[in-house]
């Protein structure tokens, strides 16, 4: 059973290419995570393999729209899905970018019902906490020398 899932838009204090560029290359996302949950997780260019809470997962860049779109897929997960960032240039805002998360999943039954009403809320969580990374706020938990690979983000 297909489900699909769009998040909130949020406004990024980053130019789009910023944006995109950080996310093109899955080894900055290894980068990104905290040391002591790097452990048996490997990336490359196109792509992210791990155990996640003893799950065997993989995600894959599937296409590049240089600045506008990256579109992943799943590579060896549970069930079949595909997300999609989208960076869109702020008509009145140059130096800002629109961005939104969108999810397309095939969930059983059984994980639609499991699953289905929280996933909204965690791309909504992550499209703000990108906004909220991006104007200098860090969320709580987080180690602002994490995103040392997103261009000028607080460090």
């Amino acid at each position: 059973m297909n489900s699909e899932y769009t998040s909130k838009t949020g406004t990024v204090s980053k130019q789009p290419f910023e944006l995109y560029m950080a996310f093109a290359d899955m080894r900055n996302l290894l980068a990104m995570l905290p040391e002591d949950k790097k452990q048996g997780i490997t990336a490359d260019f196109d792509s992210i393999h791990g155990t996640v809470q003893g799950i065997n997962m993989g995600v894959k860049v599937k296409n590049r729209v240089p600045y506008s779109r990256l579109e992943f897929e799943d590579d060896g997960a549970p069930f079949r899905f595909m997300l999609t960032l989208h960076f869109d240039a702020n008509p009145s805002e140059p130096f800002k970018t629109d961005f939104h998360i969108s999810l397309s999943a095939e969930l059983n039954l059984m994980l639609k019902m499991a699953l289905g009403g929280k996933i909204k809320g965690a791309l909504d969580k992550m499209v703000d906490g990108l906004v909220d990374v991006s104007e200098g706020r860090m969320p709580e938990g987080v180690d602002p020398s994490q995103f040392q690979g997103f261009g000028n983000m607080p460090s």
